[in-house]
């Protein structure tokens, strides 16, 4: 439903030109949940602002559906009210002045062609009641408490019947626990509807959670595409592997790669050591890399465990409570890791522990 093909955007100022999207090419199909993930300024907004027809491309080609919306090779520039999209923005942009149900109506009384009333009312009440507001119609605006100022907007962008939706960090503005529960309705919203979302965001957690595919970007450009689980577990480099939750990362160079039935082994020589790892497939002896081990992948080893790869002993420098974790900072040496330990596991500030890193669970990634 979304194609875009070799898309550039480049931003000129009086300091120089700036690279806000570099030939980006991603495929969302009907109904799927995109996502688009990555630090601020990695061109993730500037993507979605093209796709939306708010900034016009330098070179590349979109489509919406089976029409062609932006092609610098065809000359085409279709304008954003005539590419049917419904788009949520990070600030709401609810209007003060109006009702709820103005809020919702006013784009549809201003389409082409022409709605009658009746039928404005009937799309209406429906968006609204797909969000749960519905007998809110009368309310102004602002008198609607973040959440369901933000279930407004999605309304409004649903009321027309959008071929896609676009969707802006809608979620940056909430607290903590509003969040968790618009990331759900959200997501029930456009499976209910089947319509296909491209939504941006910097929150892993978000990304992870609602998404069928995310494309994780930096500089412009899109660095690893998948499954939230498959680019979870299978980063693609040292940046994709820290960005996505958190890792441990430790530099060193690679020994010599066996490859078995159980998948590639190679022992990377590290400042605390060997460890043995999965190294990814491309790599060779010899090469830089970086180890990455997840903190909920790092063993707590007790005393009577058999020896075995990858154990250390190490200093706790810090434990933290957050709530339903112990994250523990780990010095061996120079190094630092963290590790996440269940309350029954806790260890205490100055203890030293063995610890130990599942070669399963290492992987050996480009820097």
């Amino acid at each position: 439903m979304i194609n875009i093909s070799n898309l550039s955007l480049t931003y000129r100022g009086s300091h120089g030109t700036h690279a806000a999207v570099d030939g980006v090419s991603l495929q969302a199909r009907q109904g799927m949940f995109y996502t688009l993930l990555g630090p601020s300024g990695c061109g993730k907004t500037s993507l979605l602002r093209c796709v939306a027809g708010l900034e016009r491309p330098d070179a590349g080609e979109i489509a919406i559906g089976d029409e062609t919306v932006y092609s610098s090779q065809l000359n085409i520039f279709v304008p954003p009210h005539r590419r049917r999209i419904g788009m949520v923005f990070q600030s709401h942009a609810i209007w003060p002045h109006m009702t709820v149900f103005e809020n919702v109506a006013f784009p549809l009384r201003h389409r082409h062609p022409r709605l009658a009333s009746m039928e404005i009312r009937k799309k209406v009440v429906a968006a609204l009641a797909l969000v749960q507001l519905a007998g809110l119609e009368a309310r102004p605006a602002p008198f609607l408490s973040g959440g369901q100022q933000q279930r407004l907007a999605l309304a409004r962008a649903l009321a027309a019947e959008p071929r896609v939706l676009l969707l802006d960090e809608p979620l940056s503005n909430l607290d903590a626990k509003l969040r968790e529960e618009m990331r759900i309705e959200i997501r029930q919203v456009v499976e209910r509807l089947g319509v296909t979302t491209l939504f941006v965001t910097h929150e892993q957690i978000e990304a992870l959670t609602m998404s069928d595919v995310m494309a994780v970007m930096k500089d412009g450009r899109i660095v690893q595409e998948g499954a939230p689980e498959a680019v979870y577990r299978h980063p693609a480099d040292s940046f994709v592997a820290d960005f996505i939750g958190s890792s441990n990362l430790l530099n060193g160079t690679l020994g010599a790669v066996t490859r078995g039935t159980a998948g590639a082994r190679a022992l990377v020589a590290t400042s605390i050591g060997a460890v043995e790892c999965h190294p990814e497939n491309a790599l060779r002896e010899g090469e830089t890399v970086t180890v990455a081990i997840r903190p909920e992948h790092v063993v707590l080893l007790g005393a009577g465990a058999a020896p075995g790869p990858n154990q250390f002993w190490g200093t706790v420098e810090a434990v933290t409570f957050i709530g339903n974790l112990y994250d523990c900072r780990i010095a061996i040496g120079a190094a630092r890791l963290r590790m996440q330990l269940l309350p029954s596991a806790r260890v205490e500030s100055g203890a030293q522990i063995r610890l130990g890193l599942p070669p399963e669970h290492c992987l050996a990634l480009r820097p």
